[in-house]
């Protein structure tokens, strides 16, 4: 979810940068994020969209209903212009 965010935002030409304090090594899970998406998961994090569950990233598991709910509210209040 965070690699199609990240994609789309990117095509929209919105602000996909990642501030230098950005460390997403904070959650138990971050060294299994495949290499191409760390970039992807570390600009939703930095921007307030993913905020993880009990300090994991979850990055191969599955969002449920209330989840994507929530990444997509915080991404048009955080993110669209």
């Amino acid at each position: 979810m965070a690699a199609i965010l990240y994609r789309y935002a990117q095509y929209k030409e919105y602000d996909v940068s990642v501030g230098e304090n950005t460390n997403i090594l904070n959650f138990d899970d971050a060294l299994t994020v495949s290499e191409y998406a760390i970039p992807a998961v570390q600009w939703p994090c930095c921007a307030s969209i993913i905020q993880g569950s009990n300090y994991k990233l979850m990055p191969s598991g599955s969002a449920n209903r209330a989840q994507v709910a929530a990444i997509l509210q915080r991404f048009f209040q955080n993110v669209k212009k």
